[in-house]
């Protein structure tokens, strides 16, 4: 797209990029916006992105990157992919959602220093798709999960009706084995990026002044992981999770809407990126913007 995107559109788009790289402090700061799944296709132009970006700054070395995200999800195995390709060149990483980040957008998020969110944004449970061969069609993991155990629970209780039987007996035990895998993988990644990141800075306790522990940091990170995998609370693949959601869960939040200046320049930037985006029919799976690339 790169080739045939409009001049005039490229120039506009990139100085909402700028003003954004500029609010975080532009000589140290390198901004990318990041729209459609999480997918192993996208991995290798992701790759190129971030490296184009290390090429231009290598007499001004820039440790922080802004990814602006909105994503459904799609693999986690990508997701951790991509956070191997930011942390080999960046030492710290914000995630600005000025939509939705869903499932492994979630994941990606948690391997952030920091998560910018407005009272509109929301991410959503951490139940990782899994390709089904038999449905031909991703499933959540989770909820594929969570209903065969209610199946086999009803049948330790000897209530499972012959048709329930039916599609017990049916299961492809390969296959529940790699949604566990999925799910497993998912919590995991989620729970070490939030203790190496998210909560690296996280020394004291703010309620009492007590010095924060190792323990306590992965304490905290598996309740988080539990939380968000937690299907029975979510009940749907797609419930936005917002602000008020994750403080509950002691994950900390950066309200962007408190800073006018910042959120303006936000909307005005994702909004103009969506309209151009939604002139295509259909739409792209994937588009990546730097200052560099478009």
């Amino acid at each position: 797209m790169a080739s045939d995107f409009p001049t005039n559109i490229k120039q506009l788009a990139n100085s909402y990029l700028t003003r954004i790289e500029k609010h975080f402090a532009s000589d140290k700061t390198d901004a990318l916006f990041y729209f459609g799944a999480i997918a192993q296709p996208v991995e290798t132009k992701f790759r190129l992105r971030i490296e184009e970006l290390a090429r231009e700054h290598k007499k001004n070395p820039k440790d922080t990157l802004i990814v602006l995200l909105t994503t459904g999800g799609g693999s986690a195995e990508t997701a951790e992919k991509f956070v191997n390709i930011i942390r080999h060149f960046y030492k710290n990483v914000y995630f600005i959602i000025p939509d939705y980040a869903m499932s492994a957008g979630t994941i990606f998020c948690m391997s952030g220093d920091k998560i910018y969110m407005d009272y509109s944004s929301n991410l959503g449970p951490i139940d990782p798709q899994i390709f089904s061969m038999k449905e031909k069609q991703y499933v959540p993991a989770n909820g594929y999960l969570d209903e065969i155990e209610l199946l086999l629970d009803k049948s330790r209780k000897n209530t499972l009706t012959n048709a329930e039987f039916v599609i017990l007996q049916n299961q492809d035990l390969a296959f529940l084995n790699q949604c566990r895998q999925a799910r497993e993988l998912s919590e995991k990644l989620l729970e070490d990026w939030l203790v190496k990141y998210k909560f690296k800075d996280w020394s004291i306790h703010a309620s009492n002044g007590v010095k924060v522990t190792a323990v306590e940091k992965i304490s905290r990170a598996k309740q988080i992981a539990k939380e968000l995998g937690n299907n029975k609370e979510w009940k749907v693949h797609s419930r936005p999770i917002k602000i008020d959601d994750l403080e509950k869960m002691k994950l900390k939040i950066d309200d962007y809407s408190k800073d006018k200046d910042l959120q303006n320049v936000i909307r005005q930037y994702t909004d103009f990126m969506l309209d151009y985006l939604n002139q295509f029919n259909p739409r792209p799976l994937n588009f990546i913007h730097t200052r560099l690339f478009i």
